[in-house]
């Protein structure tokens, strides 16, 4: 049995940058070794283990032979054969292709170092294109820091061009998407990833309606989903399995930006009645920070205060007859003071 360090975390040492997470491949043993030996399986197609100390990710070497659509569609072999090479060979890009032994040797058959040094995104071989999330998977690699400023190889802009012909993005799952679209939010660049998508036609059929990918005025992720949104006329991901607080965020921003200086009572009452200002207080006072907002910040934060000061409690000790006029009355209270 050999173990290597390999992925993004030698990619990362060689830049110089400490990795976040580190993974290991395992060489010439057994799923029966690998639990005689501590390691807890966790991996439901092929072979992957805990360390039983450090939590750490360890998979057995392996090859893959796509059979089906997506990225689901492939078979794994893994047994104690199956060398370091052949494992590196499946590997996405030969940056990520690159392992370390333990003495710290490295192990770089794709010269994936020199890839490095010219900052570019190549392929370890023709059997990128089989798998489609690797296309999404680099619009998110080009958000990271260290990452951002790599170019695309020519060669594997023609496979990244295949898989769209081929039409398997769509066979992506929804889950799998938005997986990946959150980590990319998460990112200091999050406008790359939509850009990197709209680029080479990767937005669809999961954000068919994007046209800008400008997200980035906020840290925030739910924030700046809500600026994806509003950039894009409230019409995206509606197949995707967006959290509660993300569509929440995006309906509190839509609601917010009908609000206009020169509102009426009337439109202003609509507002007070729709959106939630108590409940989403913090939420409000982060999305007036959105450019979207900027002329309509002060009187939407007068508002929140209004509803705020407003003591709503009095509405306990009226019939059910009158509650609606008495808290009519009370909304109108807080207009006239905004204003």
């Amino acid at each position: 049995m050999k173990i290597y360090e390999v992925g993004g975390a030698v990619r990362d040492t060689l830049l110089n940058k400490e990795p976040k997470d580190k993974d290991w491949v395992v060489v010439g043993s057994s799923p029966e070794e690998m639990v005689a030996n501590g390691f807890k399986p966790i991996g439901k197609d092929f072979p992957v283990f805990l360390h039983p100390e450090t939590n750490e990710e360890y998979a057995l070497a392996r090859t893959e032979r796509k059979t089906g659509q997506g990225y689901h569609g492939f078979n794994f072999y893994f047994g104690k054969e199956v060398t370091l090479e052949e494992d590196l060979s499946r590997r996405d890009f030969t940056i990520n292709a690159i392992a370390k032994d333990n003495i710290g040797n490295i192990i770089d058959p794709f010269n994936g170092q020199g890839d490095l040094q010219n900052k570019l995104f190549r392929h370890v071989s023709e059997a990128f294109s089989e798998d489609p999330l690797r296309a999404i998977r680099l619009a998110r690699f080009l958000t990271y820091e260290h990452l951002k400023d790599f170019h695309i190889d020519h060669e594997t802009k023609k496979l990244l061009k295949k898989i769209v012909e081929s039409g398997e993005i769509a066979n992506l799952s929804a889950n799998r998407i938005w997986t990946e679209t959150e980590r990319a939010l998460l990112s200091s660049n999050p406008n790359i990833y939509f850009k990197t998508l709209l680029e080479f036609d990767l937005h669809k059929p999961h954000f068919k309606n994007l046209k800008n990918p400008n997200c980035d005025s906020c840290s925030d992720i739910q924030i700046r989903w809500s600026e994806l949104q509003i950039n894009n006329d409230f019409n995206l991901g509606d197949a995707l399995p967006i959290p509660n607080t993300f569509a929440n965020a995006s309906i509190t921003l839509e609601k917010l930006s009908t609000i206009q200086n020169t509102s009426n009572d009337d439109f202003l009452l609509k507002a007070l009645q729709e959106i939630s200002f108590e409940r989403n207080e913090e939420l409000v006072k982060k999305l007036v920070l959105l450019p979207h907002l900027t002329e309509t910040k002060k009187i939407i934060l007068r508002l929140l205060c209004g509803m705020k000061k407003t003591d709503f409690s009095v509405l306990a000790d009226v019939t059910k007859e009158q509650i609606e006029e008495e808290k009519f009355k009370l909304l109108m209270q807080v207009i006239r003071e905004c204003k």
